[in-house]
């Protein structure tokens, strides 16, 4: 199932096709598919650099709302504009205990907790994960490149201007997505 909360982007070739909701990227994909001389096509997800497939039958219309958001639940019980979602927690009696104690209670400590556990790691998970997006793309549509290895070690090393250097001749599109994905974390996180 794709997470329509993120951007998407399709390549026909080493070229950029298309990219943002997958609703509007599967519509794009479906007509560059009507050309025959076209090359294949690939469509990547931004946050994870994985390739889906689409199933780009019917109508623009009948494509754009298979990828389109579901509509959204009606309201229930909570705090649904923060955001909040309920799950279980399992800890050790002595834990919950500590936790009652707290101002607040469980739920505001334990909230506080991985805010502060998330600020002292600073943004080390969201360059993990934007290397790891960007090196998931690189290696099913730049594998075959010049330096792609190199880059790669570049890339892991947090080694911008290396990077660049080594795929400096890359196709420009390839080229352009790849560093994005690479040194761009804002779009990276949860």
């Amino acid at each position: 199932m794709p997470d329509f909360t993120h951007t998407y982007t399709a390549f026909a070739g080493t070229q950029r096709l298309a990219s943002g909701p997958l609703s509007q990227v599967a519509v794009a994909v479906r007509h560059a598919e009507c050309d025959t001389q076209a090359p294949p096509v690939l469509v990547f997800s931004d946050r994870t650099g994985k390739a889906l497939d689409l199933d780009t039958r019917g109508s623009d219309v009948e494509i754009a709302d298979r990828y389109s958001p579901p509509p959204a639940a009606p309201r229930g019980r909570g705090r649904p504009r923060l955001g909040v979602v309920a799950r279980e927690v399992t800890l050790l009696p002595r834990h919950w205990e500590w936790l009652g104690e707290q101002p607040g209670g469980a739920s505001v400590t334990l909230r506080k907790l991985v805010d502060d556990a998330r600020r002292a790691g600073g943004d080390t998970h969201l360059v993990k994960k934007a290397h790891e997006a960007a090196y998931t793309f690189m290696h099913v549509i730049a594998g075959n490149l010049d330096n792609f290895e190199e880059a790669a070690r570049a890339l892991f090393a947090s080694d911008r201007a290396r990077f660049e250097q080594l795929v400096a001749r890359w196709p420009h599109d390839v080229r352009v997505h790849a560093t994005l994905l690479a040194f761009t974390y804002a779009g990276s996180g949860e």
